[in-house]
């Protein structure tokens, strides 16, 4: 197997949004698979026919999409392909690696009562299990596997270990039910195995399972792929991530303002590292990420970490990248669309928003003086810069700026000048400037903003405050 291209794969089930973990499991998937020039493969798994909605497969679609994870090919749909999986099942009837059992939900629960008053195993034994075929009654029956009932699975896992379970703690699991349809454990075997899986990543709750696929695997005579079960993601407080730590759908992130990249090398360090490096480019993500670099002990949520890296992320970016993104982060948060003005003013001040704006949320609040029009209404918190001095002094500066050279040193030296007069630094003046300017107190510097609204919207807007 180790010859063969690489195919993960990422199998979630459409019964809600895309979870925080759920996006960690598929991007830890899609790199090894990226980097190795391999498959990235997705799976929805929606057989619980009355938990899974459309809705939720396209909130998971929407989640990935967003954070740019493309998959290759179609999704695929567990529940379609329930005929192949009872296929499966027959097919280990008829090698003797399975067998009918008829035995009532009754007869097992009586079992299971008699042996734990016994203080024997309580994991049903099936009486079926070496039956001859000619006592088989004309009744309802499941198929369950003929699990090795002596000897260890073992699960050679590439973030947990050696891990080794007794055969004596496995029962013979069903593969399918009476009415003919399959159970979770078979189906997912046949679908990895079809769709030619060759690492199982995924989340550490499942490595008590990975010893029963094993067996499917094995009474298929089909290869064992490689497993990799990855710890899973806790709060702040090391408990398990809940609704009480926050945003727990990838969505809800985008809602917030955190970009795609920030959040993909986020989600990368959350359980995995390469050396002491913090920030990365996707392509150095996809270069060096491998299995062996996730820790067993599970991830702690981290939101500082998270917007210093978003913010890290939003300082790099391309400017019409950055812009195409804020548009869907605005649609995303149910905000209102930038008319075609605005768009031009934000591609002009992009290069003074983007440094220290950590979340697209903070980058609009930045963005402010090229969004809002005249008259500039400052926020509570600005209007106090505006007493009748700092008007005054404004009425000294416009025609300053009128006539000054219009480039930043033409600017800083008309400014400089009208501090100097009354014996100011010049941050004395940033405070009355910026609620002229913009009418709030966060905001790029005085000087970007004039540059980027132009002479003729700077004087305007400095009579105006000056009044």
């Amino acid at each position: 197997m180790s010859d063969a291209p690489v195919v993960t794969r990422f199998a979630p089930s459409p019964t809600g949004y895309l979870h925080i973990g759920g996006a960690r499991t598929a991007l830890f998937n899609w790199l090894y698979a990226r980097g190795r020039g391999g498959r990235f493969l997705l799976r929805i798994e929606d057989t619980d026919r009355a938990r899974s909605t459309p809705e939720a497969t396209a909130a998971i679609l929407k989640g990935l999409t967003w954070l740019g994870l493309d998959w290759d090919g179609e999704p695929i749909s567990q529940f379609t392909r329930a005929d192949r999986h009872a296929e499966v099942a027959r097919e280990m009837l008829a090698r003797g690696a399975a067998y009918k059992c008829f035995s009532s939900q009754e007869e097992i629960e009586a079992f299971r009562a008699a042996a734990k008053a016994e203080g024997r195993s309580t994991l049903f034994q099936s009486p079926w299990r070496d039956a001859d075929p000619a006592t088989h009654p004309d009744a309802p029956f499941v198929i369950r596997l003929k699990a090795p009932r002596d000897g260890e699975t073992v699960i050679d896992d590439q973030v947990q270990g050696r891990v080794t379970i007794r055969n004596d703690q496995l029962d013979d699991m069903v593969c399918l039910r009476s009415d003919g349809t399959p159970t979770y454990m078979l189906a997912v075997v046949v679908d990895d195995h079809d769709m030619g899986v060759t690492h199982v990543v995924r989340g550490d709750d499942h490595l008590t399972n990975a010893a029963r696929q094993t067996q499917v695997y094995r009474a298929m005579g089909w290869p064992v792929p490689v497993w990799a079960h990855i710890p899973l993601i806790h709060g702040p407080d090391g408990k398990k991530l809940s609704k009480r730590h926050g945003a727990l759908g990838v969505e809800e992130y985008q809602a917030m303002g955190y970009p795609a990249a920030g959040m993909r090398n986020y989600l990368a360090r959350l359980g995995w590292s390469h050396g002491d490096d913090e920030f990365f480019t996707d392509a150095q993500a996809r270069e060096w990420f491998d299995l062996s670099g996730i820790g067993r002990a599970p991830a702690r949520l981290d939101f500082k970490k998270l917007e210093n890296l978003c913010g890290q992320h939003i300082a790099a970016a391309d400017d019409a990248a950055l812009l195409q993104e804020l548009v869907a982060y605005l649609q995303a948060a149910g905000r209102p669309a930038l008319t075609p003005r605005q768009m031009k003013g934000l591609e002009r001040a992009m290069y003074s928003l983007k440094e220290r704006a950590k979340t697209f949320e903070e980058l609009i609040e930045k963005a402010h003086f090229v969004l809002t029009d005249r008259p500039v209404r400052p926020d509570e918190k600005s209007a106090k810069a505006l007493d009748a001095v700092s008007r005054s002094i404004l009425g000294e500066l416009t025609p300053q700026v009128q006539s000054a050279t219009w480039s930043r040193d033409g600017l800083e030296a008309a400014v400089a000048k009208v501090a100097e007069a009354h014996g100011l630094g010049l941050g004395k003046l940033a405070g009355p400037l910026r609620a002229a300017l913009a009418g709030r107190t966060v905001t790029p510097s005085v000087f970007d903003m004039m540059l980027v609204i132009g002479r003729d919207e700077t004087v305007a807007r400095l009579g105006d405050a000056a009044g």
